[in-house]
Protein backbone atom coordinates (compact mmCIF):
# COMPACT_ATOMS: atom_id res chain seq x y z
CA UNK A 1 0.00 0.00 0.00
CA UNK A 2 1.27 3.49 -0.80
CA UNK A 3 1.68 6.56 1.37
CA UNK A 4 -1.10 7.23 3.87
CA UNK A 5 -1.80 10.30 6.00
CA UNK A 6 -4.66 11.47 8.19
CA UNK A 7 -6.08 14.97 8.08
CA UNK A 8 -8.95 17.25 9.03
CA UNK A 9 -11.53 18.52 6.55
CA UNK A 10 -11.53 22.33 6.59
CA UNK A 11 -14.17 23.07 3.95
CA UNK A 12 -14.58 23.72 0.23
CA UNK A 13 -13.43 26.50 -2.07
CA UNK A 14 -12.39 26.90 -5.70
CA UNK A 15 -9.18 27.43 -7.64
CA UNK A 16 -8.52 28.47 -11.23
CA UNK A 17 -6.12 26.88 -13.69
CA UNK A 18 -3.83 28.92 -15.96
CA UNK A 19 -6.46 28.52 -18.71
CA UNK A 20 -9.11 30.08 -16.45
CA UNK A 21 -10.98 26.85 -15.71
CA UNK A 22 -12.60 26.83 -12.28
CA UNK A 23 -12.07 23.68 -10.17
CA UNK A 24 -14.06 23.05 -6.96
CA UNK A 25 -11.72 21.74 -4.28
CA UNK A 26 -11.87 20.51 -0.70
CA UNK A 27 -9.26 21.90 1.69
CA UNK A 28 -7.68 19.28 3.97
CA UNK A 29 -5.36 20.18 6.81
CA UNK A 30 -3.12 17.12 6.72
CA UNK A 31 -2.11 16.88 10.35
CA UNK A 32 1.53 15.82 10.83
CA UNK A 33 1.36 12.06 11.39
CA UNK A 34 4.03 10.76 13.76
CA UNK A 35 5.07 7.13 13.41
CA UNK A 36 4.48 5.53 16.83
CA UNK A 37 4.99 1.82 16.26
CA UNK A 38 6.30 -0.51 13.56
CA UNK A 39 4.41 -3.80 13.37
CA UNK A 40 6.10 -6.75 11.69
CA UNK A 41 5.19 -10.26 10.66
CA UNK A 42 7.54 -11.70 13.30
CA UNK A 43 6.11 -9.80 16.27
CA UNK A 44 2.49 -9.03 15.31
CA UNK A 45 1.64 -11.39 12.47
CA UNK A 46 1.35 -8.65 9.84
CA UNK A 47 3.28 -5.67 8.52
CA UNK A 48 1.84 -2.26 9.43
CA UNK A 49 2.75 1.20 10.62
CA UNK A 50 0.92 2.79 13.55
CA UNK A 51 0.72 6.58 13.46
CA UNK A 52 -0.57 9.18 15.88
CA UNK A 53 -1.96 12.63 15.18
CA UNK A 54 -3.24 15.66 17.14
CA UNK A 55 -1.18 16.38 20.26
CA UNK A 56 -2.46 15.06 23.59
CA UNK A 57 -1.80 16.77 26.92
CA UNK A 58 0.00 14.59 29.43
CA UNK A 59 -2.67 15.03 32.10
CA UNK A 60 -5.25 13.69 29.62
CA UNK A 61 -3.46 10.36 29.08
CA UNK A 62 -3.81 7.30 31.29
CA UNK A 63 -0.92 5.04 32.32
CA UNK A 64 -1.29 2.44 29.54
CA UNK A 65 -1.33 5.19 26.90
CA UNK A 66 1.73 6.89 28.35
CA UNK A 67 3.53 3.55 28.56
CA UNK A 68 2.82 2.76 24.93
CA UNK A 69 4.22 6.07 23.68
CA UNK A 70 7.21 5.94 26.04
CA UNK A 71 8.12 2.46 24.85
CA UNK A 72 8.39 3.69 21.27
CA UNK A 73 9.85 7.06 22.30
CA UNK A 74 7.08 8.95 20.50
CA UNK A 75 5.21 12.10 21.60
CA UNK A 76 1.71 11.71 23.04
CA UNK A 77 -1.06 11.84 20.43
CA UNK A 78 -4.84 11.94 20.77
CA UNK A 79 -5.66 9.54 17.92
CA UNK A 80 -3.94 6.35 16.78
CA UNK A 81 -4.40 4.66 13.42
CA UNK A 82 -2.47 2.20 11.34
CA UNK A 83 -2.05 1.22 7.72
CA UNK A 84 -0.61 -1.90 6.14
CA UNK A 85 2.70 -1.79 4.32
CA UNK A 86 4.67 -4.35 2.34
CA UNK A 87 7.72 -3.65 4.45
CA UNK A 88 8.03 -1.29 7.43
CA UNK A 89 11.78 -0.76 7.04
CA UNK A 90 11.27 2.60 5.30
CA UNK A 91 9.65 3.94 8.47
CA UNK A 92 11.04 4.45 11.97
CA UNK A 93 9.47 5.48 15.28
CA UNK A 94 9.25 9.24 15.66
CA UNK A 95 9.28 9.90 11.90
CA UNK A 96 6.75 12.44 10.64
CA UNK A 97 4.62 11.92 7.52
CA UNK A 98 3.60 15.25 5.96
CA UNK A 99 1.96 16.52 2.78
CA UNK A 100 5.40 16.86 1.18
CA UNK A 101 5.37 13.08 0.76
CA UNK A 102 2.50 13.40 -1.75
CA UNK A 103 2.78 14.49 -5.39
CA UNK A 104 0.41 16.90 -7.10
CA UNK A 105 -1.66 15.39 -9.90
CA UNK A 106 -1.77 11.90 -8.36
CA UNK A 107 -5.06 10.13 -7.62
CA UNK A 108 -6.15 9.56 -4.02
CA UNK A 109 -8.59 7.39 -2.09
CA UNK A 110 -10.12 9.34 0.81
CA UNK A 111 -12.03 7.70 3.67
CA UNK A 112 -14.20 9.61 6.14
CA UNK A 113 -17.38 9.43 8.19
CA UNK A 114 -20.46 10.73 6.40
CA UNK A 115 -22.75 13.31 8.00
CA UNK A 116 -25.37 11.87 10.33
CA UNK A 117 -28.92 12.72 9.23
CA UNK A 118 -30.87 11.08 12.04
CA UNK A 119 -34.01 9.01 11.41
CA UNK A 120 -35.26 9.43 7.84
CA UNK A 121 -38.06 7.99 5.76
CA UNK A 122 -38.04 5.81 2.68
CA UNK A 123 -37.85 8.59 0.10
CA UNK A 124 -34.78 10.33 1.51
CA UNK A 125 -33.04 7.20 2.83
CA UNK A 126 -33.57 4.84 -0.11
CA UNK A 127 -34.84 7.00 -2.97
CA UNK A 128 -38.35 5.54 -3.10
CA UNK A 129 -40.91 7.23 -5.37
CA UNK A 130 -43.60 9.49 -3.97
CA UNK A 131 -47.24 8.37 -3.97
CA UNK A 132 -50.04 10.13 -5.92
CA UNK A 133 -50.66 13.71 -4.79
CA UNK A 134 -54.29 14.07 -6.02
CA UNK A 135 -57.77 12.53 -5.80
CA UNK A 136 -57.77 12.29 -2.03
CA UNK A 137 -54.67 10.15 -1.77
CA UNK A 138 -53.41 9.65 1.77
CA UNK A 139 -50.38 7.72 0.54
CA UNK A 140 -47.78 10.33 -0.34
CA UNK A 141 -44.50 9.50 1.42
CA UNK A 142 -45.40 6.16 3.00
CA UNK A 143 -44.18 2.69 2.07
CA UNK A 144 -46.30 0.59 -0.26
CA UNK A 145 -47.13 -3.08 0.23
CA UNK A 146 -44.30 -4.88 2.01
CA UNK A 147 -45.57 -8.44 1.50
CA UNK A 148 -48.44 -10.51 0.10
CA UNK A 149 -51.48 -10.80 2.37
CA UNK A 150 -52.42 -14.49 2.26
CA UNK A 151 -49.00 -16.03 1.69
CA UNK A 152 -46.40 -15.76 3.14
CA UNK A 153 -48.31 -13.34 5.40
CA UNK A 154 -45.11 -11.81 6.76
CA UNK A 155 -42.42 -9.35 5.77
CA UNK A 156 -39.14 -10.87 4.67
CA UNK A 157 -35.91 -9.81 6.33
CA UNK A 158 -33.82 -7.22 4.53
CA UNK A 159 -36.69 -5.06 3.24
CA UNK A 160 -35.74 -1.40 3.01
CA UNK A 161 -37.50 0.80 5.52
CA UNK A 162 -37.21 4.05 7.46
CA UNK A 163 -34.41 4.34 9.98
CA UNK A 164 -31.18 6.02 10.96
CA UNK A 165 -29.28 7.48 8.01
CA UNK A 166 -25.68 8.57 7.61
CA UNK A 167 -22.79 8.42 10.09
CA UNK A 168 -21.15 5.64 8.07
CA UNK A 169 -17.61 5.07 6.87
CA UNK A 170 -17.44 6.11 3.21
CA UNK A 171 -14.54 5.97 0.76
CA UNK A 172 -14.36 8.06 -2.41
CA UNK A 173 -11.89 6.80 -5.00
CA UNK A 174 -9.64 8.41 -7.59
CA UNK A 175 -9.82 11.97 -6.24
CA UNK A 176 -7.23 14.19 -7.91
CA UNK A 177 -4.69 15.94 -5.69
CA UNK A 178 -4.80 19.46 -7.17
CA UNK A 179 -2.30 21.29 -4.98
CA UNK A 180 0.00 20.76 -2.00
CA UNK A 181 0.81 23.68 0.34
CA UNK A 182 3.74 22.47 2.51
CA UNK A 183 4.09 25.65 4.61
CA UNK A 184 0.50 25.19 5.85
CA UNK A 185 0.65 21.38 5.75
CA UNK A 186 -2.49 21.53 3.59
CA UNK A 187 -3.66 19.84 0.42
CA UNK A 188 -6.42 20.69 -2.04
CA UNK A 189 -8.31 17.80 -3.62
CA UNK A 190 -10.78 18.01 -6.49
CA UNK A 191 -14.48 17.73 -5.62
CA UNK A 192 -16.23 16.76 -2.40
CA UNK A 193 -15.22 14.24 0.25
CA UNK A 194 -17.26 12.55 3.03
CA UNK A 195 -18.05 14.27 6.32
CA UNK A 196 -18.55 17.75 7.69
CA UNK A 197 -16.09 20.45 8.63
CA UNK A 198 -13.58 19.27 11.20
CA UNK A 199 -14.07 15.60 10.32
CA UNK A 200 -11.05 13.29 10.34
CA UNK A 201 -10.23 11.66 6.99
CA UNK A 202 -7.66 9.14 5.83
CA UNK A 203 -5.81 9.94 2.61
CA UNK A 204 -3.80 7.47 0.58
CA UNK A 205 -2.69 6.94 -3.00
CA UNK A 206 -5.45 5.38 -5.11
CA UNK A 207 -5.39 1.59 -5.35
CA UNK A 208 -7.27 1.22 -8.64
CA UNK A 209 -6.78 4.59 -10.32
CA UNK A 210 -3.17 4.35 -11.33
Amino acid sequence: MGKTIHGKKVGMTQVFTEEGVMIPVTVIEALPNTVVQIKTMETDGYNAVQVGFIDLKENRANKPTKGHFERWEAPLKKYLAEFCVDDGEEYEAGQEITVEDFEEGRKLDITGTSKGKGTQGLIKRHGFSRGPMTHGSKHKRLAGALAAGAYPARVFKGNKGPGRMGRETVTVQNIELVKVIPERNTMLVKGAIPGGRGGIVRIRYAIKGE
